[in-house]
């Protein structure tokens, strides 16, 4: 009797995930979708700063304008949480209310780590008297750390502040956000500011199958650093029978939804400006699909992050907006046709986030 074995799975190279990921994320070619259902389809947008989420979606959208997403902040159908990563991200209400109690698990063990600053300290007392006041009035970090203080005189204060946000789900609320206001973070429960109980968590499943409708075709390790949790193994294992498998070029086994778009890795890919915090590059184990392994880190310094620039779909350059100019770092020497579509690119991103003001493009010194 012959003996069967199942044909070794297709490798994919850097170029394909490339083009793959790009096209998921909306950045192979723009899509026509609205602010509410973009920031739907990808999950929520990191959102350390205020900007970021506008210019990851002027980047994405065709036709957006920064007014589209500040309107649905007002309206509390997107708001600014804690959640993927312990880091501040724009969700969708419904995103806000679910994904928060899926993520948990992270916010619990990240409070481990405060234990000693919060000896003698009720958690559960904590955030029932963290609920009411930030329910009767959004508060600052500072009012909680005062009035925390002055039930716990004993505790460190910053180990208190990062109990309230662990323990309860907390959002920004607006004007904090909104383009072109200002305002200190105040916050205040999802429950109070969206007018409804937070949903049961969603399976791991279904998570897995909207990270990988975004960021796939990926691996059970990229997952886990996108969504900052452990132990996903076993969801992909379940969802196996349903997914098909490749192999990265290091032997790495992919996981991808059968019919998600993997485009031919010659697809041309324009440049794109990307914010600091992009999740595009924060959400694998394994980031060479967009970054380089010569650029690795040169998009960082120290805590900071800088803007990004794509060219032919990696990592290329950082960029910033210097008084009237828009300066553009390339890491390497652009060759005359990519200057040109860089330039084009910079232009029409311009003229959606800052209409009516006039900018210079130029080029910086090439990014040691």
């Amino acid at each position: 009797m012959t003996k069967t074995t199942s044909a070794p799975a297709p490798v994919l190279g850097t170029r394909a995930l490339n083009r793959a990921t790009l096209e998921r994320q909306l950045l192979l070619r723009r899509s026509p979708s609205t602010a509410a259902a973009a920031v739907r389809h990808l999950v929520g947008l990191q959102a350390q700063n205020v900007k970021p989420p506008y210019y990851a979606l002027a980047a994405r959208l065709d036709g957006f304008t920064p007014e589209a997403l500040s309107e649905l902040m007002a309206d509390r159908e997107v708001v600014r949480i804690v959640t993927l990563r312990s880091t501040i991200h724009t969700h969708t209400a419904d995103d806000c209310l679910t994904l928060r109690p899926l993520v948990q698990p992270a916010r619990d063990r990240e409070l481990a780590a405060f234990r000693t600053g919060l000896t003698g300290v009720d958690l559960d007392r904590l955030a029932a008297l963290v609920r009411e006041l930030v329910e009767d009035e959004p508060r600052t970090m500072a009012q909680l750390r005062a009035a925390l203080g002055a039930e716990w005189p004993d505790a460190d204060p910053q180990s208190l502040a990062v109990a309230a946000r662990c323990r309860l789900p907390l959002v920004q609320v607006t004007p904090r956000g909104l383009w072109g206001r200002s305002g200190q973070v105040a916050l205040t429960t999802a429950e109070h500011w969206l007018g409804r109980p937070a949903g049961p968590a969603p399976e791991p499943e279904t998570v897995v199958l909207r990270y990988l409708a975004v960021f796939g075709p990926a691996s059970v390790k990229d997952m886990q650093t996108w969504a900052g949790l452990t132990r996903l193994r076993e969801a992909f294992e379940r969802l196996r029978s349903r997914l098909v498998t490749f192999r990265a070029e290091d032997g790495t086994e992919l996981f991808d939804l059968p019919d998600a778009p993997r485009p031919d890795p010659d697809t041309p890919a324009p440049p794109r400006f990307l914010p600091e915090f992009d999740n595009l590059l924060l959400s694998h184990a394994d980031r060479t699909r967009i970054v380089p392994p010569a650029h690795r880190g040169r998009h960082w310094q120290g805590n900071q992050a800088y803007r990004t620039l794509l060219v032919d779909g990696f990592l290329a350059g950082v960029w910033k907006l210097d008084g009237q100019a828009l300066v553009v770092e390339p890491f390497d020497p652009l060759t005359r046709r990519a200057r040109g579509e860089v330039v084009e690119e910079a232009g029409r991103m311009l003229a959606v986030m800052h209409p009516g003001t006039s900018y210079d493009i130029r080029f910086g010194t090439v990014r040691a």
